[in-house]
């Protein structure tokens, strides 16, 4: 396949009977549940809820949630940290504090088991004050002239959860907003962001206004904004055309490397950077699909295609998934001589990286395993392509785990080569480590237990999809588990926009499920980012169908196996992994017992026309444009949905304050069922938490445990 080619254009669905077109524009007689906030629109709700409350909720049920609830509260978690200057900074929600409390240490305090902890920000008080259900967005700070003494900075609040939030300025010295009325930075509820260019001075973009919004619902313009004066008559800096996805655009504040950067986003994986050079901004001439990244004089480069360089003194070709590196002025001056950092290989990716002071950190999956190496720059001066950047392996990952690591404050003169390491397995409580590169790491915090580890173990095993593709899978399961198909098995997945699904600790997890006996399975199949680019783009659009039929084999693999059987089986995920389960129901209903379906995508005609939908086009297609709706429809559950099939018990959550996938679709899907006969389909709406579901502690323990319970009862017959 050539850099340019699309899988649309290259590929067509494998299995035409299981992926029949359907004729004829499909009628849809629930478009009255598109009134988000209509009357009879939450009259219906309110009932729908009341029946899956009714089948689900008893004492068990009370007491599970419960459980997990205790998790999520527990005061023994790892208090994760972020460094400002000598604060570590701490976002965190208890049972004290269920709608959060922003905080800070020293680092001598947090090394101890009991850190001494000043109150930056109380969410609950605050939420009380003001009568709004403020949630927390995270804090962006201006960089003091000292750069130690953090004090002022943009604090994001959602009203409802949902992606929309006010933008206030906070002095955390002060422990106050900074009132508006004496020049205080202050926006309301939208979508966008800020970031800061001098202490009197923002960058905003910003839904805010007339015509500022695309047609995705993010903003379209950037305006800088100086202090006391109105965002309305801000000077516009830069603005991209309605139809792309979104426009942005930030301050590198690096001492000595400062500059203005702005990125149109013209689909969720074409983007074009510029930076403002000599009074207007200068477009970073890469293709639109190449990830740039500045760091001082450096420039990288993360293809998400083959590239082949025009220029280059080698004409070679730079793999898509491989990291590339420049002189940043001497790129922008029209050299073309590149440095590769990675490449890829079959069971190789790249997942991200970090700088601190003296060095490059690269996170890496090997078959969905962590590895991390570690790079070092030539000294100043020396071209990139001369000297340095050799690689050495971080000894710091055991097999079937996740272990990440970002640098803790590249700037610290005296601890600027300092590292976090984040290490996490499905039987494994989370670690955080800390340590310094060239020298050792040693664990800071542990988490605590919440399950008997000891009675699992982890396996992973391959599945054969309908392709000839191998697809890996985590597999917990009890140990000595007899192969006799009668297991409660949970599979979850994802599979899109590049995503990967890794080794995780979940308490809820181990108390919701394994501890009564279950099976709980991860599959890492196409459209994520388990194996870089390739991986994910091997299911876009036209090639949806190989997501879906990955998922389908490691399901066969473990009634093969003898793990479950269909009956047994349960499935569930999450927005593009709802829309995912979605299509488990439609396309495969003879292998599962259950499907438990949250915030999803399920009407693929009008998904571009809900909440951010338009942005997800380069994704999935464009319904409007005829060829694309052709393999569209066929992975539309909500148009898959035929009579006279013995469809699994299903589940279907959202949240009405969902304002990325919007509650809508799942509430279309719940009414079409129901009325075509099909009473075993229950739905539930939060009606707050936005696109998670849950805005607090007590809200996500209560979807969790709607979400385990409804699995478990309908998985061991005992849900009717």
């Amino acid at each position: 396949m050539t850099p340019d080619a699309t899988p649309a254009e290259t590929a067509q669905p494998a299995d035409t009977e299981t992926w029949a077109h359907l004729p004829g524009e499909p009628v849809d007689e629930n478009l009255w549940l598109e009134d988000i906030h209509g009357e009879d629109q939450l009259a219906w709700v309110r009932e729908q809820n009341a029946r899956t409350e009714d089948l689900l909720v008893d004492a068990e049920y009370a007491q599970l949630e419960a459980r997990i609830l205790e998790v999520m509260d527990s005061t023994d978690r790892i208090p994760m940290v972020a460094k400002r200057g000598d604060w570590y900074y701490n976002f965190w929600r208890d049972a004290e504090h269920p709608k959060g409390l922003w905080r800070r240490t020293r680092w001598d305090s947090y090394v101890t088991e009991s850190p001494e902890w000043e109150a930056v920000l109380d969410l609950d008080a605050l939420a009380a004050a003001e009568g709004t259900e403020w949630v927390w967005g995270g804090a962006s700070f201006l960089r003091p002239d000292d750069g130690v003494s953090w004090r002022r900075c943009m604090v994001r609040l959602s009203p409802d959860g949902g992606d929309a939030a006010a933008l206030r300025e906070y002095d955390v010295e002060d422990r106050a907003f900074v009132d508006p009325a004496a020049g205080g930075f202050e926006l309301p509820a939208a979508k966008g962001g800020v970031d800061w260019i001098d202490a009197d001075t923002l960058l905003v973009s910003s839904t805010l206004g007339e015509d500022a919004s695309t047609t995705s619902s993010y903003p379209r313009i950037v305006r800088k904004l100086a202090r006391g004066g109105d965002l309305a008559d801000a000077e516009t800096i830069f603005e991209v055309p309605a139809e792309h996805m979104m426009a942005s655009a930030g301050f590198d504040d690096t001492p000595g490397f400062e500059r203005l950067l702005a990125s149109d986003r013209i689909s969720f994986f074409d983007v074009q950077h510029s930076v403002w050079v000599d009074g207007a901004w200068a477009p970073i001439p890469v293709p639109t699909n190449v990830d740039v990244d500045l760091h001082h004089e450096w420039i990288l480069f993360r293809p998400q295609r083959d590239w082949t360089l025009g220029g280059s003194s080698d004409g070679r070709v730079y793999p898509g998934g491989s990291l590339l590196v420049a002189g940043f002025d001497e790129f922008m001056a029209g050299s073309r001589d590149l440095t590769v950092l990675f490449t890829p290989d079959e069971h190789t990716s790249l997942q991200s990286w970090s700088w601190t002071k003296s060095h490059l950190m690269l996170n890496l999956l090997r078959d969905v395993s962590s590895e991390i190496r570690v790079l070092t720059p030539p000294e100043p001066g020396s071209a990139a392509h001369d000297a340095g950047w050799s690689p050495r392996t971080l000894d710091a990952c055991p097999p079937l785990h996740l272990v990440e690591s970002f640098a803790v404050d590249d700037e610290d003169p005296e601890a600027g080569d300092d590292y976090w390491l984040i290490a996490t397995g499905f039987l494994t409580p989370t670690t955080l480590l800390r340590g310094t590169l060239g020298g050792e790491h040693a664990a800071v915090k542990r988490a605590p237990s919440f399950f008997d580890e000891s009675r699992f173990e982890v396996e992973q095993h391959f599945a054969v999809s309908a392709d000839g593709t191998q697809v890996p899978y985590f597999q917990v399961s009890p140990l000595g588990l007899e192969l006799e198909g009668t297991a409660p098995t949970q599979l979850s997945g994802y599979g899109g926009f590049e995503i990967a699904r890794t080794p995780a600790y979940s308490g809820t997890v181990g108390r919701a499920w394994l501890e009564k006996g279950g099976v709980y399975v991860v599959a890492n199949i196409r459209g994520g980012g388990e194996y870089g680019p390739a991986w994910h783009q091997a299911a876009l659009k036209a090639n949806r169908h190989r997501a879906y039929e990955d998922f389908a084999a490691v399901a066969r693999d473990l009634i093969r196996r003898g793990v479950t059987s269909p009956q047994h089986l349960g499935c569930s995920g999450g927005s593009n992994g709802g829309l995912l389960v979605g299509n488990m129901l439609v396309h495969y209903p003879e292998l599962f017992g259950a499907i438990s379906c949250g915030v999803p995508l399920l009407d693929m005609r009008r998904y571009t026309k809900l909440s951010a939908g338009y942005s997800w086009i380069a994704e999935y297609g464009d319904p409007d444009k005829p060829e694309e709706w052709e393999f569209l429809r066929t992975f539309s559950p909500y148009h898959l949905l035929r009579d006279g099939v013995e469809y699994p018990d299903t589940f279907i959550w959202t949240a009405t304050s969902d304002d990325r996938v919007g509650p809508v679709q799942a509430r279309k899907m719940a009414a079409r069922m129901e009325a075509m006969g099909i009473r075993n389909v229950w739905f539930h709406e939060a009606l707050e938490g936005g696109h998670a579901g849950a805005s607090d502690n007590r809200q996500a323990a209560a979807l969790q445990a709607r979400s385990q319970t409804f699995l478990w009862r309908a998985l061991t017959g005992s849900l009717h």
